[in-house]
């Protein structure tokens, strides 16, 4: 197929079309076709034709990584894709094995037809929605790189905050510290606690066996698997024939927490590939709260904290289910970076503790 001769064809048809018979004719200018691929429409046009057609011509068009990132960020944005840019970026440093940093200091390099090959097909599946962390197998929680797949949900930044804190928290103590991560997933809050607090041995637990393979990479990855032991069970129920500790100092856990009218409206990135497991929290949403606020009690110790990461909308009914089973001597709700209700802290310590927010008058948390 020869482009060149085909556009300019069309160009002096399109011409021709648009002059009256009754019109002195005139000489116009030939029109190049680097000139035409200059109008915006046109250049759009030919991009796309150019790089997602699997049978194009590529013999006059070579592509940089500066012109893979703008071409690709645009795509996704016309998509209405979340963080086209940061998505653009991920997709291109995984497919030539770069960092993000280094595509910025190779701007001007000429990718490789068969690495186009790969990176066409994982345009593609972004721009139907397919998660970016899945697509290139990772993602980035708390400054840390983290492997992750279709078997687990990707950690979220409102998650950093549950992390943020419970370090805070166990900064305030001395020795070993004892952690509880339910419903660890990819393993994010357990790995990046040991990352964080050199002194926290944390049990973490999930109901996917999938899921505990990827959070064991992970734990390999950042080198802290002799810090963390990952049990297979839901909730507590893995905990009762290994505890070996009388009880924990924390209690952490993001849990599904997505109620059914609130599933059924969630965008197709998450609904469509995420796992269902990990995301329904029941009819309110508030299954798995109910049946941590029945057994928490025998696993904790008696001055220790519980975090429970929650709906926006959810913040009073949490908090009031805590309250009730009469364990903490103050429960609150801590907000996001967007002021949403994020995080539930209960306390059964004397020292108020709540991100960021504590009145250190007794750093021992004595009862």
């Amino acid at each position: 197929m020869n482009i060149s001769l085909s556009l300019t064809k069309y160009y002096e048809k399109e011409r021709l079309c648009k002059c009256g018979e009754n019109k002195p004719k005139q000489t116009q200018p030939v029109v190049s076709l680097s000139n035409l691929l200059q109008t915006r429409q046109f250049s759009k046009f030919f991009l796309a034709f150019a790089f997602l057609c699997p049978i194009y011509n590529l013999a006059m068009q070579n592509w940089t990584i500066q012109s893979l990132l703008n071409w690709t960020s645009c795509y996704l944005a016309e998509k209405n894709i979340d963080s086209p840019r940061l998505n653009a970026e991920m997709l291109l440093s995984h497919v030539l094995g770069l960092k993000r940093i280094e595509l910025y200091t190779h701007f001007n390099k000429v990718v490789e037809h068969q690495q186009l090959d790969r990176l066409r097909e994982l345009v593609k599946r972004a721009g139907s929605n397919e998660p970016v962390a899945y697509l290139v197998g990772k993602t980035e929680f708390y400054s840390l790189e983290l492997d992750v797949s279709g078997d687990c949900m990707i950690p979220r930044p409102e998650t950093e905050l549950l992390v943020q804190w419970a370090v805070e928290f166990l900064r305030m103590r001395e020795g070993t510290q004892f952690v509880c991560d339910l419903c660890t997933g990819c393993g994010c809050i357990a790995v990046a606690l040991a990352r964080n607090f050199a002194n926290a041995r944390i049990i973490a637990t999930d109901i996917s066996s999938a899921a505990l393979r990827v959070a064991a990479r992970n734990t390999e990855k950042h080198r802290v698997g002799d810090r963390i032991q990952l049990l297979q069970g839901d909730l507590f129920e893995p905990l009762i024939p290994h505890l070996d500790v009388g009880g924990f100092d924390l209690i952490v856990c993001n849990p599904p927490y997505v109620s059914s009218t609130e599933y059924e409206r969630l965008d197709r990135n998450v609904k469509d590939f995420e796992p269902r497991l990990a995301l329904f929290g029941g009819t309110d949403g508030l299954d798995v709260y109910r049946r941590i606020a029945e057994h928490v009690n025998q696993f904790l110790k008696a001055d220790s904290v519980l975090m429970l990461e929650i709906g926006y909308a959810q913040g009073p009914t949490v908090k009031r289910m805590i309250e009730e089973t009469g364990l903490f001597s103050e429960v609150r709700v801590g907000k996001d970076f967007h002021n949403n209700d994020r995080i539930v802290i209960a306390s059964k310590c004397r020292t108020q503790f709540f991100g960021g927010n504590r009145e250190a008058k007794d750093r021992s948390c004595q009862t």
